[in-house]
């Protein structure tokens, strides 16, 4: 696999082969930032873990040079927090035993640019070297600009790819806006409640943006637990914790569907409930 970034890494956490290591891969996390993985694809991770005949790939696409930092962070250059980023992605990586890790190192500003060639022939290949049949990725409702873009970049990676090659799913999960919006028979609803433990380790080792003043561990959990608890209003909680999920398959098995047209599908969706609500007992 050759990706356009002379600074790009391939992490394999337990020193199989590079190739046999992404041959391996059954799901995949493509992710804007280090730590993106952890938040928005916790089940994926999960049903990997200490498996056998199932492996997780994650791969982060930016370089981290743009992280908030203070405590003793503070003045750490975009060089060395760069540095400080991909160490703490090495140790998640270790901690939830992933087959891979893969850092392709482009700044934010290529990942916003449209026809990003570079960025989007590397996941291209990643893609083609791996064969995962379970991708998650960022939703096209996230309010971040570079989440958004990297969703739409994917789909135009995954779309050029021929149909035997693309994942038989793909799903946009949860960091800069939860999906409890969505209706419930849109969402695509994980149980992750098992190895809570584990879960908290795999964000608490992001130190940079914890000790900096982001309490991302916290706000995972809440979260998580928020959803299980307001899932269902007329019954008792049937779990302790739930991720939700955008079911995104159509645009990779459509490609002529416009992105915009698909996740405003969605959004009128709720609209005409919340719309329809109001006029029932008005």
């Amino acid at each position: 696999m050759k990706v356009s970034k002379p600074t790009a890494e391939i992490y394999i956490p337990d020193s199989a082969g590079a190739a046999r290591a992404l041959s391996r891969t059954t799901h995949m996390c493509i992710a804007a930032h280090h730590d993106d993985i952890e938040i928005m694809a916790p089940r994926a991770i999960l049903d990997c873990f200490g498996q056998k005949n199932k492996w997780f790939c994650g791969v982060v696409v930016t370089n981290g040079a743009g992280s908030p930092r203070a405590d003793i962070y503070a003045k750490h250059t975009d060089r060395q927090m760069r540095k400080v980023r991909k160490e703490e992605q090495r140790k998640a990586a270790v901690i939830g035993e992933f087959g891979s890790l893969v850092m392709l190192d482009h700044p934010s500003s290529a990942v916003k640019k449209p026809g990003s060639l570079n960025l989007i022939e590397d996941l291209m290949e990643l893609v083609l070297a791996a064969r995962p049949h379970t991708v998650v990725m960022h939703n096209l409702a996230d309010k971040h600009d570079t989440h958004v873009a990297l969703a739409l970049r994917t789909i135009e990676a995954l779309r050029k790819l021929p149909k035997a090659a693309r994942p038989k799913k793909l799903y946009g999960g949860e960091v800069w806006r939860d999906l409890d919006w969505m209706q419930d028979a849109d969402k695509v609803m994980w149980d992750v409640s098992d190895r809570e433990n584990l879960q908290a380790s795999l964000i608490g080792v992001f130190d940079s943006q914890i000790s900096g003043g982001k309490r991302y561990d916290l706000a995972v959990a809440g979260r998580r637990r928020a959803h299980a608890t307001y899932r269902e209003s007329h019954s008792v909680d049937a779990t302790t914790a739930m991720a939700i999920g955008m079911d995104m398959t159509p645009l990779i098995r459509n490609t002529k569907t416009d992105p915009f047209d698909y996740v405003a599908r969605y959004i009128d969706r709720f609209r005409d409930d919340v719309k329809g609500r109001i006029a029932r007992f008005s």
